[in-house]
């Protein structure tokens, strides 16, 4: 095994190292060379946790992805024709995206590119930031080498944003953006030579070439940012916060709001399987201060969709009801509690994070997160399966289900304390001690 082949197994947890393995097992099947490329990439070799997994094939995937739909379980979350980019979900959590090695030639700045089919070589040149345009090897014959056609492995060694080429940011302004939101996640540095091409395709007016659709994917992927409050302030002294709405420039940003959801993302233990619909309680958030007329603006701007839109409308309601629920007096054991907030959405948990008042609700989903759903975890698949359920079944899971109620209302065993030492002896006489006696 390579000492990447260890670095990638080591950095993943058990249920995304399983993903990489099933992916790798069925693009050998498809007989399609498969490689763990990008923000992944990324993440692992610089010891950051890895959201999603990247992979990249050098020819259409669609076959891979039929034998992993068929295969796995997973469900097909988004698609790209263009691109011929597919994201899937896995059991457990895991997402994934398997695209198409590629070439974009970009006609005009913020102009969807022309896409034709390359090797994983010019794919990685064609990509925004060094940092981005590392792959790994996942196939049989070169498993484990590493292709870093522009040294992105020693810019993450320096902490160090810079872009590929040139005209990065005139093929796509939207990298902009996109820049900044890496530089607060990653808390690197953006080079002397990309600080000047920033200030360069600002000057020749490439923020107002930003188009709505990438103004709307780079909101998405800030809602779902583990740092809002300095991701916010960041642009705001870059000025792009302007480009969803003159209203945030003008300071009617809510920086205290931020920081709780800052802090409420922190709450959230790495490596469970948490739903949360991201972008509504973030907006709900950034847009606290806005009147309706600015809100329906930014939105516009941000291409944000009518379903998006009600997702917001609704949120704050559904918060209120479960504020309610998280004050009954019945949620005194451990095992209600986790009952009825394992089957509620996240963002309703995290929005009453933010709002709520109640020292109740906010000791409870402290509870939930710090205690309980870290003991839930103990309960793996394996003791499962030892109880007599077959892995993949609904009997399987509702076992599962009934063994953690268990086992968070479990007292803990009493330890019985160590014996006590006894007591030091009593203080000797002289003579006893052998001590001489003068004699005259």
């Amino acid at each position: 095994m390579s000492d990447y082949m260890f670095t990638l197994e080591s950095h993943l947890t058990g249920e995304q190292y399983r993903v990489v393995t099933q992916v790798q097992k069925a693009a050998h099947e498809a007989g399609l060379s498969l490689y763990l490329t990008g923000g992944a990439m990324r993440d692992i070799t610089g010891g950051f946790p890895v959201r999603d997994l990247d992979f990249t094939v050098e020819a259409n995937p669609a076959k891979l992805i039929k034998s992993l739909l068929k295969t796995s379980g997973a469900e097909v979350v988004s698609e790209d024709e263009k691109t011929r980019s597919t994201e899937l979900k896995f059991p457990g959590g895991v997402t994934v995206e398997i695209a198409m090695a590629r070439i974009e030639k970009f006609a005009k700045s913020g102009a969807k590119p022309r896409v034709a089919a390359a090797t994983i070589y010019e794919d990685l040149l064609c990509r925004d930031f060094t940092i981005n345009a590392v792959a790994l090897s996942l196939n049989k014959a070169s498993l484990g080498l590493l292709i870093d056609p522009s040294n992105g492995m020693g810019d993450i060694e320096r902490h160090e944003l810079r872009t590929i080429h040139n005209y990065s940011f005139y093929d796509d302004p939207g990298r902009l953006l996109r820049l900044f939101r890496l530089k607060v996640r990653l808390g690197f540095n953006v080079d002397e030579r990309t600080r000047s091409q920033v200030e360069n395709a600002t000057e020749a007016g490439m923020l107002e070439k930003i188009s709505t659709e990438s103004l709307g994917a780079e909101l998405r992927n800030m809602a779902r940012e583990a740092a809002p409050h300095d991701l916010i302030k960041v642009l705001e002294e870059e000025k792009l916060l302007e480009l969803y709405s003159p209203a945030l420039a003008a300071g009617k940003i809510d920086y205290a709001t931020l920081m709780k959801l800052q802090k409420a993302h922190q709450l959230v233990p790495f490596g469970v399987d948490f739903e949360i619909k991201h972008l509504p309680l973030f907006l709900e958030c950034l847009f606290e201060k806005l009147n309706a007329k600015d809100k329906a603006a930014a939105m516009k701007a941000a291409g944000i969709t009518r379903g998006e839109t009600g997702a917001l409308e609704k949120l704050a309601p559904a918060a209120k009801k479960l504020d309610k629920a998280l004050q009954s007096a019945k949620l005194q054991k451990a095992s209600s509690l986790y009952e009825l907030l394992v089957s509620t959405p996240g963002e309703h948990i995290l929005h009453l994070a933010v709002f709520s008042g109640q020292r109740i609700v906010q000791d409870r989903i402290k509870h939930y997160f710090q205690k309980y759903l870290p003991m839930s975890l103990e309960v793996t698949d394996e003791m499962v399966a030892a109880a007599g359920a077959a892995p993949g079944t609904p009997k399987f899971k509702k076992l599962k289900h009934e063994m953690i109620l268990k086992h968070l209302d479990a007292r803990p065993k009493k330890v019985a304390p160590p014996p006590e030492p006894p007591p030091p002896p009593p203080p000797m006489s002289g003579f006893a001690r052998g001590s001489a006696v003068r004699r005259s």
